[in-house]
């Protein structure tokens, strides 16, 4: 079953790649044909330097054959770090693809009804995932109350992942006068990890790619696409989220969707 699951991400993931450069392959099919060409015509050009080299009578070819040669090593050489740079920017691509495919996978609970995947929310949401000890997601959420209604407005929903096993303590005001900002900020932290083995083998392996410390909290924040658009040690920025999203309603609705903001 795991294999199958990584033959289908694989593939997505090479999809993806694809759509995102589409002309790498091409690049890269013309390096190895250029490599092949320069790399015959370099055994043909030593081979003849060979010859020129035993016969005193071809003497006067050796300079221009040395020529030859170098050019054609100078071409494979240029043409073979070409392709390398592109096959490393290629597997560094399907490897982060990868990864944004496992993500889109993991579960999330709404309610206790209702259990969807993370790709669920693609277009419609912009995912914070705030992962660290319980303590250190509270405090998260009593920072981010001033922000409550713009990061609402900006689609922004959290992800409160406690990765020392505790359950966060949410502590929402229940009076009358406060009782739509409540509903508001339940709304915004409403969401939950299940299967939580899977999100901290996902989260391990973004943090060792990043090298952070495996204790550390950090934050990671989603696209509407559902790719990661930033992370960092510590507390979310709420402050730079309301000044970097645009609202998903209003006079920037539209000619704004899905400016974001580049990946990571």
């Amino acid at each position: 079953m795991h294999h199958e699951f990584y033959l289908f991400f694989s593939s997505t993931a090479k999809i993806r790649s694809e759509v995102l450069s589409p002309f790498r392959s091409l690049r890269m099919f013309f390096y190895l044909s250029f490599i092949a060409s320069g790399s015959i015509g370099g055994l043909i050009a030593a081979t003849q330097l060979i010859a020129a080299l035993t016969n005193p009578a071809r003497a006067a070819q050796v300079p221009e054959l040395v020529k030859g040669l170098a050019i054609d090593i100078g071409a494979v050489s240029i043409f073979a770090f070409l392709y390398s740079r592109d096959n490393k920017a290629k597997n560094a691509e399907l490897a982060k693809l990868s990864r944004e495919e496992s993500l889109s996978n993991l579960k999330l609970r709404v309610n206790e009804k209702r259990t969807i995947s993370v790709s669920t929310l693609r277009g419609a949401a912009r995912l914070v995932i705030c992962a660290g000890p319980a303590s250190f997601i509270e405090q998260a959420f009593k920072t981010s109350e001033p922000f409550t209604e713009s990061l609402l407005d900006r689609g922004v929903l959290v992800v409160p992942f406690a990765t020392d096993g505790n359950s966060p303590s949410f502590d929402f005001e229940e009076s009358e006068e406060k009782k739509e900002l409540t509903a508001r900020r339940k709304r915004l932290w409403q969401l939950a990890p299940v299967y939580v083995s899977e999100w901290s083998k996902w989260l391990d392996e973004q943090k060792k790619l990043a090298g952070v410390s495996p204790e550390s909290p950090v934050y990671l924040s989603l696209r509407m696409d559902g790719r990661v658009r930033g992370s960092g040690v510590g507390y979310p920025p709420w402050n730079a989220f309301v000044a970097q999203l645009p609202p998903l309603k209003g006079m920037w609705s539209g000619i704004l969707d899905g400016m974001d903001g580049r990946v990571l």
